[in-house]
């Protein structure tokens, strides 16, 4: 094994190895929202459905989710910063191919090339993060990162809507945007990450990894279909749900009998861990579950543009940014963050509340106040969780803690979409089906997304209010779920942050190991 120096980066460095990160972390998590007001025009020029609408958001948030601990693991293997440089090179690659693309099946399968170079960057940010520095000193840095990773996620369909919306430009530019931004990310990481190469002569658990990514694209992909190309309660769901039980049975039985496992199973006997991932699938869930389709409510209730869609956003994204940076500068000044947890999931709940309440006549200050409050509650919230856990487990397992939460709150993020997707998707065709039972009768205009330059007066104003309340249906739905991250991080423990940053740690670990 090779020796790990020890000498801290300087705040200057430090400072401005970020600045590429953040790059690189913003253009990565962009990718999973900025398609989302582009979606009903690419949907139109390329001929798509409801449900495609829901896959191509999916298959991008189903691909950084599978991978997300292969990355971990790695990072606790091998150089961080070329694990870094190579998942952004894949996201650029994935980029190029769904901006060129000629069909809905080429673009699915760029968006899992897409996936797997954002689950590089999403996991690998936050673990180097915690490399060079002390938790004691992160919630500085990670209140920052919160909220570039919340404006990346809710700024994406503004910058999307923007996009779709500028003739000469076009919903292409969506996937193309982020290549630039993301060949400068890894040329500035090149000139100023610099951290101590720790290489393990260890075999990855590659079983264990086929494993875990097999279960967990099965249940992934359950959770899409049902509902919509099958009922929930069919041979088909239990056929599906039973494969990927098994499979991930099968995984944690190799995990407990490899020397490194890509998920140690010790970590979930952590208290602090285990809660923390509880409760970062609960955000997961409730965050993309329930925004995902704002921009959709925007444009076919409210009759927006992708444009005003997206700049209806804005509230969201100021709520968090806000709330974020402020609790992380509090939590690095006086060491206390637990009250930040709690105070964050309380007012999450609420904004999902609220959201539930909106339909087709809503107006947009209600509206504002209403999306303020959500991005408020995440924002004390999502970065605060890695914090806590980052803080109570060797620095040994720095990496496959942090991949651990980020794996379970993107998996609670694509089974929101996939599940409350199809929820809609089945609440749509429903309320169109009363609307319009002789259509229903025949099968025919409950699948595709409309298009309401197309559509009469009155029928536009019946589609505005099945939208609208589908809509809010799926929040309150979210409401209960975001409730149970209350009670997740109410048992949390809090303990003093360490003073030391991850590689002083770990050399202090290993020294006292030989």
């Amino acid at each position: 094994m090779t020796a790990v120096t020890t000498a801290r980066m300087s705040r200057r460095e430090v400072v401005q190895a970020l600045s590429g990160l953040m790059l690189g972390m913003f253009v990565a998590i962009l990718a999973s929202t900025i398609v989302s007001n582009a979606l009903p025009r690419i949907i139109a020029d390329l001929g798509g459905s409801q449900s495609v609408y829901t896959w191509i958001v999916t298959t991008e948030l189903l691909a950084m989710t599978a991978t997300v601990p292969l990355w971990g693991k790695m990072a606790d293997l091998y150089s961080k910063k070329l694990l870094i440089q190579l998942s952004l090179g894949l996201f650029v690659a994935g980029s190029l191919i769904a901006g060129f693309t000629p069909d809905v099946q080429v673009l699915i399968a760029s968006r899992v090339v897409q996936g797997v170079g954002a689950g590089g960057m999403s996991a690998l940010a936050m673990i180097v993060m915690a490399a060079m520095i002390p938790p004691r000193e992160l919630g500085r840095y990670s209140g920052l990162f919160g909220a570039v990773f919340g404006i990346a996620t809710i700024a994406g369909p503004l910058i999307g809507g923007v996009l779709v919306d500028t003739s000469w430009l076009g919903w292409r530019w969506c996937f193309f945007i982020g290549v630039p931004f993301s060949l400068a990310a890894i040329v500035l990481l090149q000139k100023t990450l610099h951290l101590p190469s720790v290489r393990r002569e260890v075999t990855i658990d590659w079983w264990g990894a086929l494993l875990i990514t097999a279960g967990v694209c099965d249940l992934l992909i359950w959770s899409t279909l049902a509902g919509h190309r099958f009922p929930w309660g069919s041979w088909q769901t239990a056929l599906f749900v039973t494969a990927g039980v098994a499979l991930l049975v099968v995984a944690a039985r190799v995990e407990t009998r490899v020397p490194e496992p890509i998920i140690p199973l010790s970590i979930f006997t952590n208290r602090t861990v285990a809660l923390t991932i509880a409760a970062s699938v609960l955000v997961g869930v409730a965050m993309f579950g329930g925004t995902v389709f704002l921009s959709q409510y925007f444009q076919i209730s409210l009759g927006k543009s992708p444009t005003v869609a997206g700049l209806m956003s804005l509230p969201m994204i100021f709520g968090l940014l806000v709330s974020s940076t402020i609790a992380g500068q509090l939590i690095t000044k006086y060491g206390r963050w637990k009250a930040y947890l709690v105070a964050g999931a309380v007012v999450m709940t609420a904004g999902m509340l609220l959201l539930s309440t909106i339909d087709e006549h809503t107006g947009v200050p209600e509206l504002s106040a209403y999306m303020a409050v959500l991005g408020i509650g995440v924002g004390m919230l999502m970065q605060n969780l890695v914090l806590a856990a980052q803080n109570d487990v060797p620095a040994q397992r720095l990496g496959a803690t942090t991949s651990a939460l980020t794996f379970f709150r993107s998996m609670g993020g694509a089974i929101g979409v996939s599940a409350l997707g199809a929820v809609l998707a089945a609440r749509v065709t429903t309320l169109f089906a009363e609307k319009f039972p002789q259509a229903a009768a025949t099968g025919g205009g409950t699948q595709a997304v409309p298009d309401l330059k197309i559509l009469p007066d009155p029928v536009r104003a019946v589609v505005a209010d099945v939208y609208a309340r589908a809509t809010a249906e799926l929040f309150l739905v979210g409401a209960p779920i975001a409730a149970l991250a209350v009670v997740a991080v109410l048992f949390i423990r809090e303990k003093p942050l360490h003073t030391r940053s991850g590689d002083e740690r770990r050399a202090e670990e290993e020294a006292a190991a030989r």
